[in-house]
């Protein structure tokens, strides 16, 4: 509710709207969730593609390893400070009318924990699982992308629509809260 000033007192009230929606999309890497996400975010007219792993980019020096499969109690620490900084991130971009489209790693015990920081906004959760195949074609993929960027080599590739399509539309499920 906003005031205005003068000897008149006027009420402006915001009118009310719905809260924007939240999507989690989460997969074991190279499942598909860049490019599912950011073709999400591309559909709304206001809206943000959060990557959860930027938080743990973010670390310079001291991060942990997060590729075992026992955590460290140090990866633990991280992955949870992660998980909650992607959250109050998605929280601030929801309250000022943002479609939040939060993608990241977030499986096992840690996925009801995650869920459960997540502010009431429409809440749709998807699950990326595609084949096994198709993995282990994004992984090789992913690896020459990035020693590619390491070493600032330019690089010549196309991606057909056939091919995009075939990694998009890995199997998965979608929940809604």
């Amino acid at each position: 509710m906003l005031r205005c000033g003068g000897n008149r007192r006027q009420t402006v009230t915001k009118p009310e709207t719905t809260s924007p929606p939240l999507f989690l999309i989460t997969g074991i890497s190279a499942a598909g969730k860049s490019t599912i996400g950011q073709a999400l975010a591309e559909r709304f007219p206001r809206s943000v593609h959060l990557r959860g792993d930027v938080f743990r980019r973010m670390i310079v020096r001291g991060q942990a390893e997060m590729n075992s499969a026992e955590l460290s109690f140090e990866a633990t620490t991280q992955l949870t400070l992660r998980y909650r900084q992607a959250v109050t991130a998605a929280r601030q971009y929801l309250e000022t009318g943002f479609t939040v489209i939060y993608q990241d790693i977030v499986l096992g015990r840690y996925l009801p924990e995650v869920l459960a920081m997540i502010p009431t906004a429409p809440l749709y959760l998807v699950v990326l699982s595609p084949s096994v195949e198709v993995v282990t074609a994004r992984q090789g993929q992913l690896r020459v992308a990035r020693a590619v960027t390491r070493l600032n080599l330019p690089l010549k590739c196309s991606i057909t629509p056939s091919a995009k399509t075939r990694h998009a539309s890995a199997s998965g499920s979608i929940l809604r809260r």
